[in-house]
């Protein structure tokens, strides 16, 4: 008589598992084609199954930070149930038109070449893009971190159809650095559905994540950030399921609903005038290749790139973000303000000519350059050690400090670089500091040093 809706969940007992289908085709007057959100290896012809009535719902709250749940809410942690009060349903509307914020605001990280070079919006998206080990995790726990003191704000990791192993490993590296607390207050939850999981559960994973980020903002006017590593696996998870539900495919193989299903998601991500949920996506780009559908549909929701490369972090400068490469529209003198705008296209037109005297400097060397430029080419590598910066999370590794820049000292530092006040001081000193003040001081540490071994 009632088929249940599409988008429904229904549930049913899989060997003593309890295995969640979700409704995703009506066949005719009384079958319906379904998605699985575990695997279905035991289910038999003619087992009964229950309409719950509703789509699938998780656990919200504040009892999920530290915790790492699954797509349909159940803690895989093994560190008992989730004891929530709230449950949200996994589907929901984008905010209305009239409930979002129009007015572009900076979101502040302490990351000076971030802040400096390509500003993250509030409530905006960024890509994320790096190769393998160039430090795309840490820089993502540095922005939790940071979030979290800076703004007092909660942080939100959805793993979508990643390496089990790494999202093993960022667990056990946020309980190391203190973002998460076994005992005491966390700043993140975690939500996983991995390599292993099957397409249902990838397809979902990041609209579980989207709804623990979505109660933080609507209810408690968090600004909340939400990491998706990676969003491309989103997509791809989309195209087998819609492959096995006997979709005709378009462009590449890829799902005909491909910008829809990206759409609902991301357009869910915004600010609302109670709080916002910024987003930052790592990107996979198939082969390389920006064209592909997948990456291209991406693009089209992203305010921010920032690009993380294996040369700059082969010159040991961390974090390895590209200064010419990562571009932001909230780079905008009307929205940073003229002195911010001049400083940060002063600093890439400085960087620029550096990248283009390099091949000179290899062929001939230094001395064949003329005055003007020697002088580009020293500021331009004082500006490279000084976009370097010590993470609070790497402290255990790295030894240093770390330090969260505000955004006027940023500001102030670059100017007086590009100004020539400091053109006295050694390379360095820029590096891996804070502010300008702290290559002052460690100038003048390494003077006194110098001093001392000369006598």
């Amino acid at each position: 008589d009632n088929l249940p809706p599409i988008l429904n969940a229904l549930e049913l007992d899989n060997n003593g598992t309890r295995l969640v289908l979700e409704v995703s085709q009506h066949l005719g007057e009384n079958t319906v084609r379904t998605i699985a959100m575990d695997g279905t290896e035991g289910l038999v012809r003619g087992q009964a199954v229950a309409d719950t009535g509703y789509p699938i719902r998780v656990p919200v709250g504040p009892e999920c930070l530290g915790r790492i749940m699954n797509v349909i809410g159940e803690p895989v942690d093994e560190r008992g149930p989730i004891s929530s009060k709230k449950i949200a349903s996994i589907h929901a509307a984008p905010p209305e038109f009239v409930d979002q914020s129009t007015e572009p605001e900076v979101l502040v990280t302490g990351i000076k070449v971030v802040d400096l070079l390509a500003p993250y919006a509030r409530g905006g998206k960024i890509g994320l893009f790096g190769g393998a080990g160039v430090g795309k995790t840490v820089f993502i726990q540095e922005l939790i971190n940071n979030v979290a003191k800076a703004h007092g704000g909660y942080s939100v990791f959805a793993g979508v159809g990643e390496r089990t192993r790494e999202g093993n490993d960022l667990y056990h590296e946020m309980i190391a650095t203190g973002v998460i607390k076994l005992e005491g207050a966390s700043k993140a939850a975690l939500v996983y559905g991995q390599m292993n999981e099957p397409p249902g559960a990838r397809a979902r994973v990041a609209l579980t994540g989207l709804t623990v980020a979505e109660y933080f903002r609507d209810e408690e006017g968090q600004d909340v950030l939400l990491f998706i590593d990676n969003i491309f696996r989103f997509t791809q998870a989309g195209s087998e399921v819609s492959a096995l539900l006997g979709r005709i495919p378009s462009a590449v193989g890829y799902q005909p609903t491909l910008a829809t299903d990206m759409g609902i998601m991301q357009e869910r991500i915004t600010t609302t005038k109670k709080g916002s949920i910024t987003s930052v996506q790592a990107i996979y780009v198939p082969a390389d290749d920006l064209t592909d559908p997948a990456p291209a549909t991406t693009f089209a929701h992203l305010d921010a790139t920032t690009v993380l490369s294996r040369a700059i972090s082969e010159l040991g400068i961390y974090p390895a973000v590209d200064p010419l490469d990562s571009k932001s529209r909230m780079l905008d003198p009307r929205i940073v303000g003229a002195e911010h705008y001049d400083i940060a296209t002063g600093v890439q037109r400085i960087l620029q000519s550096y990248k283009s005297l390099q091949d000179i400097i290899a062929i001939l060397g230094m001395d064949e350059l003329s005055e003007e430029d020697k002088l580009t080419v020293e500021r331009a590598r004082k500006i490279q050690r000084f976009m370097s910066q010590p993470f609070s999370v790497a402290t255990i590794f790295t030894g240093f400090e770390g330090k969260l820049v505000p955004l006027k000292d940023t500001i102030r530092s670059f100017k007086e670089i590009l100004g020539g006040k400091h053109d006295a001081i050694p390379e360095s000193a820029f590096y891996m500091v804070g502010d300008i003040d702290d290559v002052v001081r460690k100038a003048a540490d390494i003077a006194r040093e110098m001093a001392a071994s000369n006598n």
